[in-house]
Formats: structure tokens, sequence, C-alpha cells
């Protein structure tokens, strides 16, 4: 098996053909599960277009993260069958259609390691199925059924096409060198974006126009982001998935929060960097600091073998101890954590998988059986409970942001006793900090994809 460090070694062929060969012994895996050993191979589903209720619009399409796995293919109704020690098989359907582009590019680097039948339609596939048991791994419970084959869309909670997908989600948490090249171009790219992006904040620029110089930058249409953009001026950075982006331009463009990332091949990263200007408060200033210090502190504690919610314990510490060296709070950093004051502050998760997802499958499980580990009480919204390994890549997110949805409510509780109304009052109109990166756990430590050395 080819190392993550030696990745730059190969060529992007070697590195994919590596990847395949990686993916198919995980297969192989799974089918000798006692719940897999009675299927003969997996059909797996990129997925089918959908519309809009009521319109002959198509929704933008995103694949089928197991489909994206192995294809660097973005096309509903795509196909593949996989088989212990067989060759896959791309069943690429490419309707006869003047309506719409349906050309696919074959490129060698990844088509070489597939038998490629093309068909006109779904329906023809039938006749190149096997005469075996095969699992079905997609969204489509009728086309499962219509091709009988075993899926998790029946009533079967023990399905052997469960398990299959249970252990195969476990296993994406973990990327091959190919997978960490794919993450590095597409975390590259955001970056050089996000420069243009944050100079064009710094000229004046509206919410709106930081967005689309973000994307003209990254040189992508908004479907082809792996997420939408989160762009946020002043107050509107303490909505954390802030979803519009104003026209105008602000007088007193004093803050910007902007978490976008790109994708290469099927692969997203997921980058947010908090600027402020000379017209945000001192306290912000020292907050922003403060953030960034702590956030680097944390990417610097990842290792494998330890619990993920250890550094979403250790962002929450950070936290508190920066409410209580700014006067925010009296109370001490402890004391915060302990009465969940400091949730109040960030009530996300520190972060969570990234991979063709952006927030990746497998975050809560503990075994690839499907035993699950959930966030602890105090935060709920923990997306990663995993045991650090070598080769897994995650984000690490933490943030600090003046929500009045969730101080309000405790202005007048024992816990809003221990907080400055009157600063977090002055604190409100410039709304939040969320400094993120992606990292890539090694041997030893980590590496963090997201700054250059």
């Amino acid at each position: 098996m080819t190392s993550v460090t030696s990745q730059h070694e190969l060529t992007l062929g070697q590195l994919y053909a590596n990847h395949i060969e990686r993916l198919a012994s995980h297969y192989a895996e799974a089918f000798q599960l006692p719940e897999c050993q009675s299927l003969a191979g997996v059909l797996i589903h990129s997925g089918s277009e959908q519309h809009y209720y009521g319109d002959d619009r198509g929704v933008p399409f995103q694949p089928y993260g197991h489909f994206c796995h192995w294809l660097p293919i973005n096309r509903p109704d795509q196909f593949l069958l996989i088989r212990p020690a067989q060759r896959p098989v791309y069943f690429q359907i490419i309707p006869s259609d003047y309506w719409y582009d349906q050309q696919i590019s074959n490129e060698s680097w990844w088509a070489e390691q597939f038998e490629v039948i093309q068909l006109a339609s779904v329906n023809e596939l039938a006749e190149y199925l096997p005469k075996a048991q095969i699992a079905y791994l997609g969204e489509s419970a009728s086309l499962a059924s219509e091709f009988d084959l075993q899926s998790e869309h029946g009533p079967d909670a023990s399905s052997p096409a469960r398990h299959l997908r249970l252990f195969l989600d476990f296993q994406r948490a973990c990327k091959s060198p190919y997978e960490v090249g794919q993450l590095q171009a597409a975390v590259d790219n955001a970056l050089h974006a996000h420069r243009v992006a944050r100079d064009t904040f710094l000229d004046g620029g509206s919410e709106y126009d930081v967005h689309m110089a973000y994307l003209g930058a990254c040189r992508l249409q908004e479907h082809e982001t792996p997420y939408t953009n989160i762009v946020a001026i002043n107050e509107k950075s303490a909505i954390l998935h802030y979803q519009h982006k104003r026209t105008a331009a602000l007088a007193n463009n004093a803050v910007l929060l902007i978490d976008a990332g790109c994708r290469v091949n099927n692969y997203g990263s997921d980058i947010t960097r908090t600027t402020a200007t000379d017209k945000a408060h001192p306290v912000f200033h020292e907050l922003l600091a403060g953030m960034e210090r702590l956030e680097l502190a944390i990417v610097d504690a990842v290792r494998p073998g330890i619990p993920y919610v250890q550094l979403h314990e250790q962002a929450l510490l950070g936290v508190a101890e920066l409410l209580n060296a700014t006067g925010i709070s009296t109370a001490s950093a402890d004391e915060l954590v302990e009465r969940e004051i400091a949730q109040l502050f960030m009530p996300h998760g520190v972060g969570h998988l990234l991979g063709v997802q952006v927030h990746d499958v497998g975050g809560h499980q503990a075994s690839i059986g499907g035993d699950t580990l959930p966030p602890p009480s105090h935060s709920p919204a923990l997306r990663n409970t995993r045991t650090l390994s070598e080769d897994m890549v995650f984000t690490i997110e933490p943030g600090l942001y003046f929500i009045p949805l969730l101080l309000e409510a405790e202005r007048d509780s024992a816990k809003g006793k221990s907080l400055n109304w009157s600063l977090i009052e002055d604190l409100y109109p410039f709304g939040g900090i969320r400094i993120e990166d992606n990292v890539l756990v090694t041997a030893s430590g980590c590496r963090n994809l997201s700054r250059p050395d």
C-alpha cells in the first residue's frame, strides 16, 4: 500500500489505480462479513435527477457518496457493479437526447480501471445483471425492487445491504493517497478564492460581491461547489448557516465571515476565515486573535489514538478562557464549561469528517457493525465522535458568536448573572467568529492541508 506521504512520487493514474485496489480490498472484506456472505456483489447507483415540484426544471444533481468513492463522475443514473475478485463494471447510461449534453469523457486515468458498458437507458441494465443475490446501494427503492436487488429500503433492519453500507461508511473516514491529493487540490483552489473574496470585502464589496468574486476565483458555478457559500457581513456572521447574499454594499463593513470550499473530482474542501476591519470593536479584535490561536492549538493537538470529543472539549475550554479574559464573563473558564455557558457562544461542534461529502458519513460510528457513539449531552450538535486514526480527514472549526436568540433567553437566568450584558450588546453588531481548517491525521500527528508551509 502506498503511503500518503509518498503520493507526490506517483502520477494521478497510479494514485487512482492504487485507490481502486484499496477500495476493492475493503469491499472484499465486507463481503466476508457473516451478514453479507450471501451476496455475490453490489450495484451502486449514483442517484436520479429530481425536479422541483410542479415544474420541469431539474434540481442540481449530487451523486451518492459511495458512487463518488469509486468514480469522479457527477451524472444521474450511472451504475457500478462490484463483485469479489472481479473487475468493477461501470454501466454508463448515455441517453439519446438533443435537449441536454449527455456526453461523458472517459479519461484514461480512471476509465482503465473499469469494464465500461455503455447503455442508452436504465431499462437495458437488467440483462447485464448476474443471476445471483446482489445488494443495491442508492436512493431508489422502486429500482431495487424492479431488479430484485437486496436493499435497505425494506422493513428488514438486518438486511445484507445495510450491513454492507455500515461497513463502508466506517471505512470512508480514512483516505487513500489519491483522495488526499484531490482534497489538497480542492483546498488549494479554495484558499486562492478566499484571498480574492477577502480583498473584495476590504474594498467595500457587498455579500453578493464577495460571493461572486469567490466563485470567479475558483472558476466554479454555484451548483458545482461542495455546499452553498456562507458569506456573512457584520451581524449576519452570528447566523451559523447564513444563506442569503445581500446585494447592497454596507457603509460599515466591519466583519466578514466566509465559509466556502471547492470541489475536485467530487472531493470537497471546507474552509472558514473571519476578517475584521478597524470598524470592529477592539474586544472583537482581541477575540479574533484569540480564536485564531485556539484553532491552531487544537490542530496541533491532533494525533492518532485520541477521541475527537477531546478536541471539542479543548475548543469549549478555549472559548471559555477568552470570555473570561476579555471581561465578557466574570465566571472562571472551568465554571463556564461546567455550567454550559460556553456553549451559548459556541453551539456547534468543533468539526466533522470530510471527503466526497462535506459532512462525511460515519462520524458517530464506533465500529464497522454500526455501533454508535453519540455526542456528549452538553454538545448534541457534534458531528464526529470517532477515535482518530492515521489518514483520517476532518475539519477543525471552533467558533465564538453573539447570537441574540441564545443569549437573550439567559439574560435573567442564573447563567446570565455572570455575563457582561453591556459589552455583549456592544458586540452584537459584529456577529461572530469561525476559523476552519482541513486536517489529515498522520502517523505521529497531523498535516494541516489548509495552512501552506
